[in-house]
This record gives C-alpha cells, structure tokens and sequence, in this order.
C-alpha cells in the first residue's frame, strides 16, 4: 500500500515537473521564465570567467548572506515588537526532502534502462549493423569535430540553453511554416538516404 502510494505521488511530481518545464520554455509565465533563464546564464558565464569552484562559492556565499541577515532581521523585529512567530524559515526547515526506498529504485530503474539503452545503441552503431547508419554517425562525428575546434563545451551549453529557452517559443508561434519546412527537408533527406541504400551493396533497406 505504501509502495503504491509512493509511485503514485512520483508520477504526480514528474507530470508536475514536467509542465513546470514546458510552462518554462514556453513563457508562459514571463516571470518566471525569465528569473529562471537570466540566472542560469549569469552561472554559465560566471563560468566562462571563474572556475566552478569559485562560482559555486560565491553563489553559496550570495545564499549565506540574504538568508543569514533575513533571519538577523526577523529577529531583531520580533525584539522590538515582543513577538514570539518563531524561525522565519520554519515552514521551509519542516518539509521532508528525503527520498524513500522505492523512490531511489525507481530513480536507478529508470537510469539503467537509459544507459542500456545507450550502450546498445552505441554497439549497433560501432558495430555496423546498419551501414547507412554508421555512416550517419560518422558524418555527425566529423561534423562534431569542426564543431568542437570553433566551440569549447561551455560555450555549446549556453548556446543550448538560449536555445531552449528560445526555439519552444518560436516554434510555438510559427509552428504551421515550421512544419512544411521541416517536411520538405525530410523527405529530401529520405530521398537521399535511399539512393545511398540503392548504391551500397549490403545496406539494409528500412521499411
């Protein structure tokens, strides 16, 4: 009984978390949305300058500082107004954060069917199962290698997440152009994929 009520309260939370993000990358609240994108991008180019132990640091110490004087602040007022409302951050120090048992399964559950997931993808890819495939992942590979030599890491996750918290929106705006763009490219590429399939001998044809 308990384990059911904890996979049911662990659906809730991801189904909650997941319109939480697609709220986020959609703005619809602009808010929020913006909060939570300009602070990241502050981390990610406080990166691009300190190195990741100064950055989380800091932010520690930013943390430390506005909580450390609001309680100094709560309770000087309380003093002064002979109030006795307790610890300011009471209703927070209170919430269970711990995860159960069963919650860390599932967690480790999920992880490992991604993870082989991957590694059988992975396989089949290095292993040639499929040539026309492989040679897909070459290309991609060698395009990454380009890539890589104008981009250092850091740089690539922050045009990601500009782009996350951009592409959603525009694509949500102009999703009728998008799409007839996006299938005149699919089915150039799957024309060109097939005429690869027909020149190579042993490729495997996809129904």
């Amino acid at each position: 009984m308990q384990a059911s009520a904890d996979s049911t309260r662990m659906e809730c939370f991801w189904s909650n978390w997941k319109c939480q993000a697609i709220d986020l990358l959609y703005w619809r609240d602009v808010k929020q949305s913006g909060i939570v994108f300009g602070s990241v991008l502050l981390m990610l180019f406080s990166l691009t300058q300190f190195s990741v132990v100064s950055v989380i640091a800091y932010l520690a110490l930013a943390a430390l500082s506005a909580t450390i004087s609001f309680r100094i602040y709560k309770s000087v007022l309380q003093a002064v107004q002979k109030t006795d409302e307790g610890h300011p951050f009471k209703n927070y120090l209170d919430v269970e954060i711990s995860l159960s048992q069963e919650q860390i399964q599932k967690y480790t559950d999920c992880l490992q069917v991604y993870l082989n997931s991957i590694v059988r993808e992975l396989r089949r890819l290095f292993l040639v199962q499929d040539l026309v495939d492989s040679l897909k992942f070459a290309v991609l590979m060698w395009l990454l290698t380009y890539v890589g030599a104008l981009f250092n890491g850091l740089t690539l996750l922050i045009m990601a997440v500009v782009s996350m918290f951009s592409l959603p929106a525009v694509y949500d705006k102009y999703q009728a152009q998008i799409d007839q763009y996006l299938g005149l490219v699919r089915t150039n590429m799957n024309m060109i994929v097939a005429k690869v399939q027909a020149k190579i001998p042993g490729a495997k044809q996809k129904e």
